[in-house]
């Protein structure tokens, strides 16, 4: 066992506190990562206050880990000591099931193992990225791009690939329209993808404060949904509507943005129930979906398009001793537009 440095919370009311943690032993087909970078996810903060269901404490938070192979199990022949890699949302799977011999394991009919907060294979509860080392199975573990800065790539193992999912899959690229709803941790990175692929891309954000950063990122257009007027103006639009925002919105103001066939897609995961009109997807022949991170085999895929398009989140970094900071300041959507650990200050 290595006993490493970590922040945990105790419980769904107290702050993060400094702690350790346990990683298991090498295995055959494990990897020993020394963490570099980990981002600060906005559904850490809804497991740590348990928003989505009762939580396991302590629990170690973070998904989206940026680091440095240290030690490789012997049946290892995906990576060596030295590389970059990273780990996102998953650290295993059933690997059996249909979802995860499609590649899908995001959806694994079995339960896949969360990178923290599930029951690891060796029956311990899984800790996450807030930490200086991690052992992960090596089915699990990415290979970074040498063009991206490990901060900047860290983000991409969850907010990257859980917007680029979406837009592969309902096919933004040459010819198509797609709006983005919200410019933060997810949507700046929609909008960054959505133009490398060759989209039309438009912002549509509570106000137009960050529209100067919308453009700059990639956007042609960019609209104040607050204003009545922008959903009068783009009525039937778009090919895609894609929503980031992980809070009630009008589902049925953003279906009349679609044109006849277009989709709607929600990536941000608000707390409550939302509401729509079925008569509208009917009538147009609308879809609405909703999309998860990506399997394995597709995360890779966005990471090296993300490398070879010179993609990265926009990131600010904090010491450890700022992470409940931080959360606050992403409560109050005051950060642009990732925050990242930098876990050597976690010693």
């Amino acid at each position: 066992m290595l006993t490493v440095p970590a922040y945990a919370a105790t419980s769904a009311t107290e702050p993060l506190t400094p702690t350790t943690v346990e990683r298991r032993d090498v295995g055959p087909h494990d990897v020993l990562i020394e963490i570099k970078y980990v981002g600060i996810c906005h559904s850490d903060i809804h497991n740590v206050r348990s928003e989505w269901g009762p939580a396991s404490y302590p629990m170690v938070p973070g998904h989206e880990i940026a680091g440095v192979v240290v030690e490789v199990g012997s049946e290892v022949t995906g990576c060596a000591p030295g590389d970059r890699v990273g780990v996102g949302c998953m650290v295993n799977s059933c690997r059996v099931c249909e979802p995860c011999l499609r590649g899908e394991e995001q959806y694994c009919l079995n339960g896949n193992t969360l990178t923290y907060g599930s029951v690891d294979e060796d029956g311990t509860v899984t800790q996450g990225g807030y930490s200086t080392h991690v052992v992960v199975n090596d089915d699990f573990v990415l290979r970074l791009p040498g063009t991206l800065a490990l901060d900047e790539a860290a983000p991409l193992l969850c907010a990257g690939i859980t917007t680029y999912s979406p837009l592969r899959r309902w096919g933004a690229g040459p010819g198509k329209k797609v709006a983005v709803v919200g410019l933060g941790g997810l949507g700046h990175l929609a909008v960054k993808i959505a133009h490398a692929l060759g989209a039309e891309v438009t912002v549509l954000s509570q106000s137009l404060k960050k529209m100067d950063d919308g453009l700059r990122l990639g956007a042609r257009e960019y609209f104040a949904t607050s204003d009545p007027a922008t959903f009068e103006r783009l009525a039937g639009a778009f090919d895609l509507v894609v929503n980031t925002v992980s809070a009630r919105v009008d589902l049925d103001s953003y279906l009349g943005l679609l044109k006849p066939g277009g989709v709607l897609v929600n990536v941000g995961a608000p707390p409550e129930a939302l509401s729509l009109n079925v008569f509208s997807l009917i009538m147009h022949g609308h879809i609405f979906a909703g999309s998860l991170i990506g399997g394995i085999r597709e995360t890779q895929e966005m990471l090296d398009f993300c490398g070879a398009h010179g993609i990265g989140a926009e990131v600010e970094i904090v010491p450890a001793a700022k992470i409940n900071e931080a959360f606050e300041r992403m409560l109050a959507s005051d950060v642009r537009y990732r925050f990242v650990i930098d876990t050597s200050t976690l010693t």
